[in-house]
């Protein structure tokens, strides 16, 4: 199986090579399947390989080639695929096969077509890198392969200034995290002599915490905010939106914004060592979890409901890695991908139907309009407000359980986020599915049901919000219905000691029923408020006060701009009007100047008179030798 790991990147690395280069010349169809076939394939293999762990081995290792090799560093292009890495490897080829057949009917009018598949093919061989590397070097590398990545397909639709301004965004802040990462990658060199996970790990395990180490761990999670969204490095996120729906999908679901939860979760060995940064990473997790809620709720535009939603659910997932839950954080993680990318999906075919429009506001009726669309929507919305049996419930329960362990305070904080999640979703759900139809006559005139390839995958993605859930059921369930996932991962902690929850099955079942019961009432109120009551958001002249504050996320990019973006845009100004214009281009221009003004005095030295020239070799010969005489 070893010999077959390369082909899993390599697919998609060609599919962007090929498409890229020929796309244009060929026809969409071809350049769809292409794009597709490349990214279901590596999910087979890795298919395959997750069938083989376990039995026969629990890690499979290949060294690629030698990489980089100067002054005692040597740094091999190789991959290892534990369960870990294979959990996350089926997630981002699954959900990408998906996402791709769902792009070839979304996209099929876009003149960019070929373009959009290239673009994906590489996202998808980028995040593929990440996961898959054997080092932190491979693993930077598929890291600033997916931040290239989405400044391209963030900003796709480039003629749109403010597309491309987001886009921008995007780049820029998660630089700033990437600097963080950089830095805690070469601390942890200087602490243990090497990249390899294995062999830092190892090393690792054998000591103890130290100030270095934390200062290294607290850098990795710099990089986990920028990458996934955390506070204060957030922002771009919910911009991101002006990308393609598919876009959106991928980004929030399937690759992305996962990577600081991945990063986080195998260098668990590390981070075990280090308590205060497991803290830290706790409560910047609960604080992003509530703050993004909170916006959410007054948030309109389709897309950007979902996008606060996803900042809010990584939050979460951030909680459970700071108490050490970190079977729970990737089984929410998981569960995520399913319902998210359902609904980002779901929402694309309401954008379809409505002819471009994002505005929850202009909806309305559309449950009897887009009955496949409505379906799997509500159950993605169910699936995320934790409704009973469904994948969200049994995965947000279990971070619950986990974080009221750890600490009770915590758990009524998260408990709070959950509850608002649910609000925001169904007030999401009902204003668009239910009540009369609000938008124009030529929208509602065409108002159809999206074309098979978009629907299938939804189907698909619904069923997967459905069972997905029970691949780790609770410990009330017994010992052998649960924690599957816990001990598929157990070779990824093999050299830490992971503690397992010690709730008593009364507690654990109490807590359970206290989510249940808040999910139902959530559901209850919205669907009287805002069915019943006919209810409506408000108008954006019609919000004052507090809510005018909440839609306006806080002004919290008024402030960076005015605190960041502002100053160093006016230092630009300032270094460009006085430092380039002026001293630069000063000194520049002076000696061009000073050289124009020097030939134009030594110009009438030449004027052809020979005897002029003798006389200056004369003088010339009297200097030298009077120079000769006193030296």
């Amino acid at each position: 199986m070893e010999q077959l790991l390369y082909l899993i990147p390599l697919l998609p690395f060609l599919g962007f090579a090929i498409i890229g280069l020929f796309g244009k010349s060929l026809s969409k169809t071809i350049v769809g399947t292409l794009g597709t076939t490349m990214v279901f394939v590596p999910f087979i293999i890795s298919v395959m390989l997750f069938m083989n762990l376990g039995h026969e081995h629990t890690e499979f290792y290949q060294n690629v080639f030698s990489w980089i090799k100067f002054n005692g560093i040597n740094i091999n292009f190789s991959f290892l695929v534990d369960p870990l890495s294979v959990m996350m490897m089926m997630i981002i080829t699954g959900i990408g096969t998906l996402i791709h057949i769902y792009s070839m009917g979304y996209m099929h009018d876009d003149e960019g077509f070929y373009k959009f598949f290239a673009y994906l093919n590489l996202f998808i061989f980028s995040m593929l890198l990440l996961v898959m590397g054997a080092n932190y070097i491979v693993m930077f590398f598929g890291w600033e392969g997916v931040g290239l990545c989405s400044y391209l397909l963030i900003g796709f639709w480039y003629k749109n200034k403010d597309y491309g301004k987001s886009a921008r965004k995007a780049f820029i802040m998660n630089r700033i995290g990437d600097l963080g990462l950089l830095i805690g990658i070469f601390i942890i060199w200087n602490q243990y002599g090497s990249f390899e996970y294995k062999e830092v790990f190892k090393i690792a395990s054998t000591g103890s915490g130290s100030t270095a180490l934390t200062i290294a761990t607290f850098c990795l999670f710099i990089g986990a905010m920028g990458k996934s969204a955390q506070i204060p490095l957030y922002t771009w996120l919910p911009d991101a939106m002006a990308g393609p729906t598919p876009v959106s999908a991928l980004i929030h679901a399937a690759t992305m914004v996962t990577a600081g939860i991945y990063m986080i979760v195998r260098s668990n060995v590390l981070y075990n060592l280090c308590p205060d940064t497991l803290h830290f990473v706790a409560l910047v997790g609960i604080a992003t979890s509530l703050f993004a809620a909170i916006i959410g709720l007054r948030q309109n535009d389709i897309k950007k409901v979902l996008a606060y939603s996803t900042v809010s659910q990584l939050g979460l997932m951030f909680l459970a890695l700071g108490v050490g839950a970190y079977t729970g954080a990737m089984f929410h993680l998981m569960t995520h991908a399913f319902f998210k990318a359902l609904l980002f999906l779901g929402a694309g075919s309401v954008i379809h139907a409505m002819s471009g429009e994002q505005d929850m506001r202009r909806m309305g009726g559309l449950k009897d309009k887009i009955k496949i669309t409505h379906a799997v929507f509500l159950i993605g919305t169910l699936a995320i407000a934790g409704f009973p049996l469904l994948s969200g419930f049994f995965s947000k329960d279990e971070i619950l359980a986990s974080v009221f362990e750890h600490s009770p305070i915590l758990w009524a904080l998260a408990f709070i986020s959950s509850m608002i999640t649910g609000i925001y979703m169904f007030r999401l759900y009902f204003v668009t599915f239910w009540g009369k139809f609000r938008g124009t006559h030529e929208q509602e005139h065409h108002l159809h049901e999206s074309p098979s390839n978009m629907t299938i995958p939804l189907i698909v993605l619904a069923f997967l919000s459905v069972v997905g859930g029970f691949l780790n059921l609770p410990h009330l369930m017994g010992e052998g219905a649960s924690q599957k996932l816990a001990n598929f991962l157990h070779p990824a902690f093999k050299y830490s000691t992971i503690s397992h929850l010690g709730l008593d099955h009364t507690t654990e079942l109490i807590l359970m029923a206290v989510t249940t019961l808040g999910v139902l009432t959530v559901i209850f109120l919205c669907h009287k408020f805002y069915t019943q009551e006919s209810n409506l958001p408000k108008e954006d002249h019609e919000v004052v006060g507090l809510e005018k504050t909440i839609a306006h996320k806080f002004y919290i990019d008024e402030i960076y701009d005015k605190v960041f973006v502002n100053p160093i845009a006016w230092c630009g100004r300032m270094f460009h009007s006085v430092l380039e214009n002026k001293v630069i281009d000063g000194f520049v221009n002076g000696v061009g100047q000073t050289v124009n003004y020097g030939s134009n005095i030594f110009k009438y030295l030449q004027n052809g008179n020979i005897e002029y020239y003798v006389l200056g070799m004369t003088i010339g010969i009297i200097f030298i030798f009077i120079l000769k005489l006193i030296l």
